[in-house]
């Protein structure tokens, strides 16, 4: 109590300095004054936060995180401003007492109240809540810090971290089972199987065990060794050689069957059984299976004796020496196979259980109703821990997280450790005695049996610890074994989950792991903490937790300014090397080859004619045909292929033009096209389209097409589309002799008009030249 209340009138008191450190570095154009102006001061601090971005949020009970800010030019922005007792002034409608309430509470406030109240509209660039999903951090803009990430529950949920340890070897080389506790989630049928193999295989190697201690410990030894043990003694309640008619002797077939059981075992760790077939492979049955569990829990609660377990010492202790070199953690099964039972997604101890029968456990996960059945996880019990005076204790371990990518871990060199209430004691699995949660023993008083020497608020501070390992002789273990391995565990585990955290830039985190020592002072990793307590609910943790987060103000605040700033008891742990990118440049991409088109005939364009559009509004263009023939004759024409010294090809289409109308009125000109598309039998579709002269008063024009067999060739009807209609053909004219020039006609051929040869459409043969037809155009 003292060391708190010094700590908050330390705390009180640097507010005060810090408020008149702030004062006397007031600009000097205010004017002295013996009553100086607390709302100009206010308010030129607060002008120099925003511009400076210094504007902070806390969600939660954390006064230290608020008087390291302020101590920084910080302003913190809170969400509620005014008393109950103006709101309701208000709404009374007496705003004189709203105006004067305000100004007395403004004069009852600090500085720190009032510059509140200036920023109540400003961003806050710095965030500490005490959960994420109190802010929405993907709304959050890039220079605004929070102090979670998201998506972290591949490592700080129970189930998580169960899942994702297995899949360390495939990031790190290094295996879990050397500082995590094996464990399985209840999740599924697969999952279950696998805890009942390994339950069974562990109860096989106990049997082993017991052979083997029950020579070694067959004498008499102290009940007081029994504690410091750890591993229940076999024969403890009942000496199976002075044993009475009640104890039951077991026959050498069951550390026949165990042994059978552990090279099983064996031979799958070094991969024997992969050449074997799995009709070779011997199991045994589930009455076999069923017998052996029997046999085990009498053996080791004391119920009964393997008679003659002498005669097995050497085989199975050379087994157990197999077994040691291909599971690192057998020392930690011991003899009771107990296993913790832990919710997947809870904290704090809450719904923990402690059982050493695999029907139990089972029958507890099938006993869940259907919406909590995936809730539980299954995790080896560590039955051989380190304990101080009798009594089991676990590590309370900070590290930070500023950045996922690249991924840089802080680690904290203080940490606190948290004794049981309970002396330690395997034929009790109260979670009393075996959960060392601050959150479960705070309920609790401490046994009256339990050492003296033990704090009596059950914690001690590392260097505490330090010191009692100094004074038995282990002072080295702290520096050499215990720190070094926890600082492994928690790389190891931060570079597994890595790929499933939401990498925010601008954000940080700070964790805290739980570690229990093994008789050999090995950590075992046992859960990571998101959001650990910062509660000051003993002197420890009034020290400790108020030294973390002024080092963690340090680390993201203080070192984005200077990098050799003062961390305090930080430590960079890992940062991993920045993987760069290769260049990108656009010019490097390139598409080697040679591009394949289809080949396009070519079309020659004729000036001659010209076709408006018939979805543009424009008026019909004048038509000029030819005047009838004085006798009303009708100049024939016929249609001709020209022959052309160039080949052609034999989709080649022609045209010929109509001869005039007979009469004038109505006159109009009708153009057939030549042969378009080879029809069925070889001979020619033609398509036919009549053209209204202006100011005819025939009906508008109408195609009308021969019906066809197949579909045509769109290639066939470009000329169509290139001028390939032909304009009515002028009356014969006299030449210089006075005879009149027979009519020409002319073919088109690949959309060009060529003259058909002499003889052919035309009765009277007229000379070979090109005709160039006037600008006469026909109306689409």
């Amino acid at each position: 109590m003292e060391e708190k209340k010094t700590l908050s009138s330390a705390s009180s008191g640097g507010d005060k300095r810090e408020e008149n450190k702030l004062k006397r570095g007031i600009s000097q154009d205010l004017p002295s004054s013996p009553r100086l102006d607390k709302y100009k001061i206010a308010r030129q601090l607060t002008e120099k936060a925003i511009r400076e971005k210094k504007i902070f949020s806390i969600y939660g009970h954390y006064p230290v995180i608020r008087a390291a800010l302020r101590r920084k030019g910080w302003v913190e922005k809170k969400f509620h401003f005014l008393p109950k007792a103006a709101v309701s002034a208000e709404d009374a409608g007496d705003r004189a007492a709203v105006r004067e309430h305000q100004e007395m509470a403004l004069d009852r406030a600090d500085i720190h109240e009032v510059m509140s109240r200036l920023v109540k509209n400003e961003i806050p660039y710095f965030l500490w809540t005490i959960k994420r999903d109190v802010v929405d951090y993907h709304s959050l803009a890039g220079d605004q810090m929070l102090n979670h990430y998201g998506k972290t529950a591949a490592f700080t949920t129970k189930i998580g971290l169960c899942v994702n340890m297995r899949s360390l070897p495939w990031y790190v080389q290094a295996d879990p089972d050397t500082f995590f506790p094996r464990c399985y989630s209840l999740c599924t049928e697969s999952e279950k199987q696998e805890f009942l193999d390994d339950f069974r295989r562990t109860a096989a190697s106990s049997i082993l065990k017991w052979v083997v201690s029950h020579q070694n410990f067959s004498r008499s030894k102290p009940k007081g060794k029994r504690a410091d043990s750890g591993n229940g003694d076999p024969d403890g309640k009942k000496d199976p050689e002075n044993a009475d008619t009640k104890l039951r002797g077991l026959s050498g077939k069951l550390v026949d069957t165990a042994c059978r059981v552990c090279q099983a075992y064996l031979g799958q760790r070094e991969h024997e059984d992969l050449d074997m077939p799995e009709d070779a492979v011997e199991d045994l049955t589930e009455d076999e299976w069923r017998d052996l569990t029997q046999q085990y829990y009498s053996l080791i609660h004391g119920d009964a004796f393997i008679s003659n377990s002498r005669n097995y010492f050497s085989q199975c202790q050379a087994l157990l020496s197999k077994i040691t070199s291909v599971n690192p953690q057998l020392e930690i099964d011991g003899l009771r196979n107990i296993w913790i039972i832990k919710p997947a997604a809870k904290s704090r101890g809450r719904d923990i259980v402690c059982m050493d029968r695999v029907e139990d456990i089972l029958q507890l996960v099938a006993t869940d109703q259907p919406p909590a059945k995936d809730k539980w996880v299954v995790q080896k019990y560590i039955e051989t821990p380190m304990l101080i005076y009798d009594t089991k204790f676990d590590i309370r371990q900070w590290f930070l997280v500023t950045d996922w990518n690249p991924l840089t871990i802080w680690f904290y060199k203080e940490s606190y450790l948290r004794f049981s209430t309970q002396r330690f004691s395997l034929d009790n699995l109260d979670s009393a005695i075996h959960l060392c949660n601050n959150s479960i023993q705070k309920h609790l008083k401490n046994d009256k049996s339990r050492s003296p020497l033990l704090p009596g608020h059950n914690m001690w501070t590392s260097s505490r610890f330090q010191e009692y390992l100094q004074k038995r002789g282990r002072g080295a273990v702290w520096g050499s074994v215990i720190y070094p391995a926890m600082k492994r565990a928690i790389t190891n585990t931060m570079r597994v989950a890595q790929d499933h955290v939401e990498a925010r830039k601008n954000s940080f985190e700070l964790y805290g792991a739980d570690f229990i020592l093994g008789k050999d002072f090995k950590p075992w990793l046992i859960e990571i903490n998101s959001s650990p307590t910062m509660h000051p609910s003993t002197p420890v943790t009034a020290q400790l937790c108020a030294q973390v987060q002024e080092d963690t103000i340090k680390v993201v605040v203080d070192r984005k300014l200077d990098r050799n700033c003062d961390i305090g008891n930080f430590e960079l742990l890992w940062r991993q090397p920045v993987v760069e990118l290769p260049p990108f440049s656009a010019a490097d991409l390139c598409v080697e080859g040679v591009g394949v088109r289809k080949a396009r005939r070519p079309v020659l364009p004729i000036s001659s004619f010209s076709f408006a559009p018939a979805h543009l509004d424009v008026p019909p263009l004048r038509v000029q045909c030819p005047p009838a023939s004085p006798d009303g004759a009708r100049t024939s024409t016929r249609t001709a292929v020209s022959q052309d010294s160039k080949p052609r090809d034999e989709k080649g289409l022609s045209r010929a033009l109509p001869a005039p109308p007979p009469t004038p009125p109505p006159r109009s000109c009708s153009v057939k096209p030549a042969l378009a598309l080879p029809g069925p039998g070889g001979m020619p579709e033609l398509i036919s389209c009549s053209y209204p002269l202006l100011g005819s008063k025939t009906p508008p024009t109408v195609l009308s097409k021969a019906p066809a067999t197949r579909p045509q060739d769109p290639r066939a009807l470009a000329p169509l589309a290139q001028g390939a209609l032909q304009p009515p053909q002028p009356p014969p004219r006299a030449t210089a002799g006075g005879e009149r020039a027979g009519s020409q006609s002319f073919a088109w051929v690949h959309g060009r008009p060529q003259p058909s040869p002499p003889g052919i459409g035309s009765a009277v043969p007229t000379p070979r030249r090109k005709y160039l037809p006037g600008n006469r155009s026909l109306v689409p």
